[in-house]
């Protein structure tokens, strides 16, 4: 019995160290794949705010998305056998409420260096903060978030004490809603298709939590218990399908529509030429694999989970969740990088 927890732990710490690895990864990658012209005249903010930056906000992302897996959980596992799923929920309750807090904080955070940024030749200060705030929206759009990843701190605690009366539905909204922000704090689009490309973005980000968040929550709170994995994975393989069509098709239009206004350099040179577009490869190639990786565990592994055989699961999904935190953070470069 020790021998199984140590084990599951362990994976659990590889499945996790995984996903923030790959995020750091994704951000070093999508960093060397770009670059940022130098503006004459403008104090440049330093070379750890450029790389601390994308790495703070990538920890956002993930931890955002975390609570959104978390919170779906209770939803994957069903309501009709609580004495098998109440033990996972336990676990997942309090871990969403931590995940949420390091959002709320990692957003904060976000705050206080790109007010920073925006005037790196001046001493920092609260009431810098409070003007960039005012000022920018994507100030505006990272309080917000916080605001909501702090109220899901507050529903979660109450969740913890209480349990499944405080509804998973709830904790879903919630989680969601606080991500909904976040593309506003990242490329400008053109503006005769902003409404269409911001739909777009909330969509693509929206797709890439549940799927992100949903795999992490079952591979590290339920992968062990075959039963209950043997009941929750062909609902989250539905889920992920929509979410992978989802991601595709709206990442696609993200990307093709920044580069197709492009106005110095027009497609297919500005895939290889640019910034902006090397940085999208790599996010494509990306999809490609988790693609791959995501068809593998549906059609190789489920139908023996269905016949709670022992499969490659984690390590499979272990995989997959590096391959999406390196997705996460090239998004972080790509929403920053240069078009032109």
């Amino acid at each position: 019995m020790t021998s199984g927890r140590t084990t599951t732990t362990a994976n659990r710490y590889w499945v996790a160290g995984g996903l923030l690895a790959g995020g750091a990864v994704g951000v070093l990658l999508g960093l060397g794949l770009s670059t940022t012209p130098e503006v004459v005249g403008v104090a440049e903010p330093g070379v750890v705010v450029r790389v601390g930056h994308p790495l703070v906000r990538t920890l956002l992302d993930l931890a955002a998305t975390l609570v959104v897996g978390l919170s779906l959980l209770p939803k994957l596992l069903g309501f009709t056998r609580p004495a098998m799923t109440e033990p996972v929920l336990r676990v997942a309750r309090p871990a969403a409420v931590v995940a949420a807090a390091v959002w709320a904080f990692t957003a904060l955070l976000s705050i206080v260096i790109r007010a920073y940024e925006t005037r790196p030749d001046a001493d920092l200060t609260m009431p810098m903060v409070v003007d960039y705030v005012q000022r920018v929206g994507a100030g505006q759009g990272l309080l917000f978030s916080a605001a909501c990843a702090l109220v899901y701190v507050l529903v979660g605690v109450m969740a913890v004490r209480r349990g499944e009366s405080v509804p998973a539905e709830l904790r879903v909204l919630i989680s969601m809603f606080g991500l909904l922000p976040l593309p506003v704090t990242g490329h400008a689009s053109n503006w005769k298709y902003h409404d269409y490309s911001m739909i777009s973005m909330e969509l693509h980000v929206l797709g890439a939590a549940a799927w992100t968040g949903g795999l992490a929550a079952l591979v590290v709170l339920v992968a062990h218990r075959r039963g209950l994995l043997a009941e929750a994975l062909p609902k989250f393989s539905k889920l992920a399908t929509v979410a992978l069509a989802l991601v595709t098709v709206t990442g696609l239009f993200n990307g093709v529509l920044e580069l197709a206004l492009n106005p110095v350099i027009s497609l297919p040179g500005s895939l290889f030429s640019t910034s902006y577009g090397l940085v999208l490869v790599g996010k494509a190639l990306c999809a490609v694999a988790l693609g791959l990786l995501g068809a593998n565990i549906r059609w190789r592994l489920l139908p023996h989970i269905a016949q709670h055989r022992t499969t490659a699961l984690v390590a499979w999904a272990a995989v997959e969740l590096a391959v999406m935190g390196v997705a996460f953070g090239l998004a972080v470069v790509l929403s920053r990088a240069p078009v032109a």
